[in-house]
């Protein structure tokens, strides 16, 4: 089995040369997708990179990003067909980029192998980027090679890259500027911007991020009751929080008779607000002016954590279940308390019926706190990239600068290796006066792969 390419982190402060990145990707629902693929582009054109994000469905961004990012391109996928292929092709969650992009890659691949001493460059560099995750096999399949037997880019390899939590995955997303920017932040002055007011003397805000979980309406009737003496502001955001929390009342209202549609709807000590469509730079400030965040998929649990404050995440409910070791799994790897463990399982329904405990705030914080700064010290997501395309290109210009000595002194061999322009398809075998020769002798099985969010 072919084993992955041991990368060694690069200093974060060092210049880098500006490459072209395509970064892929399908808008499949709720907008993850595409908001982790703008938090990747972005960031690496901050650092010094060009990036051409290609998209089936941008319309997101107009809300998300309305500032756009200089170095980012945004691109309608369709048009990727009669691309030049940059340095680096990420395709993001499993979605295959455009066919005839990826010929055009294969085609220059097959060019430069014709020993042209005029041509230097080297392949684009192909990678899959996939979910993120604790479980164990992300340290095991991260950086596996994966060589392509069929299709367009037959002949090629890409590799697994997994996002994770722990230095041997590829890391998180995160901002180099990020602590700073979070030292600066005034909350008074950014809620008082979206039409909130400052917080008020014992006065808990949390923010609301969620699908539909089943134990939400108990869990609003039990905050409205304040049993530590503190008025919870609930700070629910648009989409699916805002409706999921207009059902739960409703229900509480057949039950107990109160107005579904007051913003103090369930007693004094509870207020709850509607927020407007937040851009992503609004919704970190959110996170951070919270004092408790409730938070779904990835992305947002992505920066729950870099705000360091005690959340609880909703993760994407899928049909068999497999989300309850994937929540297993995360909970473990940031050491959660048994009773952030209880209350996790009763929000995302692993523990069916069972109602939300009430939260011990002291031991969240501190866990909120430590599982920030353990993961703030490992490179990220970004600076792990950019250190595997570099190493990997390194190695290619070593192997195309031996390939053009040898072009140089044997002009026969042209002949040998041009077969593989004339073939259309994936060839299996090279024909050469030596006979039958083949390329592909080492290959691992189909990884599984989490496709939810």
């Amino acid at each position: 089995m072919s084993t992955p390419l041991s990368v060694q982190p690069i200093d974060s402060q060092i210049a880098r040369p500006a490459l072209t990145w395509d970064i892929f990707c399908r808008v499949i629902d709720n907008f993850g997708d595409v908001g982790v693929c703008w938090r990747l582009a972005s960031q690496l054109a901050e650092s010094n990179q060009r990036v051409r994000l290609w998209l089936d469905d941008a319309s997101a961004l107009a809300w998300l990003a309305p500032a756009g990012c200089p170095g980012v391109g945004v691109f309608d996928w369709p048009l990727a067909g009669s691309a030049a292929p940059g340095d680096v092709v990420i395709e993001a969650f499993g979605c295959d980029a455009h066919p005839d992009f990826i010929a055009a890659m294969r085609m220059n691949s097959v060019t430069k192998v014709e020993f042209d001493t005029k041509n230097t460059s080297v392949d684009s560099v192909w990678i899959n980027l996939e979910y993120l995750s604790a479980e164990d096999f992300v340290t095991r399949n991260h950086l596996l090679p994966s060589p392509q037997l069929s299709g367009p880019g037959c002949g090629m390899t890409k590799t697994f890259f997994y996002p994770g939590f722990t230095p041997t995955t590829g890391g998180l997303l995160r901002e180099p500027d990020l602590e700073a920017r979070q030292a600066h932040f005034d909350r008074d002055a950014w809620l008082n911007s979206i039409d909130q007011p400052s917080v008020a003397p014992n006065e808990r805000l949390m923010s609301l991020f969620c699908y539909e979980p089943a134990p939400l309406a108990q869990w609003l009737f039990e905050l409205s009751k304040g049993a530590d003496g503190i008025c919870t502001r609930l700070l629910v955001c648009a989409g699916r929080p805002t409706h999921a929390v207009h059902a739960a009342l409703q229900r509480a209202t057949i039950s107990r008779d109160i107005d579904p549609w007051s913003p103090n709807s369930l007693g004094s000590m509870l207020f709850i607000s509607y927020l407007p469509t937040l851009t992503q730079l609004d919704y970190d400030h959110l996170l951070w002016a919270c004092d408790f965040n409730c938070v779904r998929g990835e992305d947002s649990l992505i920066r729950a954590i870099w705000a360091g404050k005690p959340m609880l995440w909703h993760i994407y409910p899928q049909d068999d279940n497999a989300h309850h070791a994937k929540l297993a799994a995360f909970l473990t790897t940031t050491q959660a308390s048994p009773n952030s463990i209880a209350a996790h399982r009763a929000w995302c329904s692993v523990d069916a019926g069972a109602p939300i405990p009430p939260i011990d705030w002291a031991s969240w914080a501190r866990q909120a706190k430590q599982a920030r700064n353990t993961l703030a010290s490992q490179p990220s997501l970004v600076d792990n990239l950019l250190a595997f395309v570099n190493q990997k290109r390194s190695k290619s210009k070593a192997l195309l600068s031996k390939s053009l000595s040898v072009g140089a002194e044997h002009p026969r061999m042209n002949a040998f290796v041009g077969n593989r322009r004339a073939t259309p398809q994936c060839p299996q075998k090279l024909k050469s006066r030596h006979g039958p020769r083949k390329i592909f002798h080492n290959h691992h099985e189909n990884r599984s792969r989490n496709p939810r969010r």
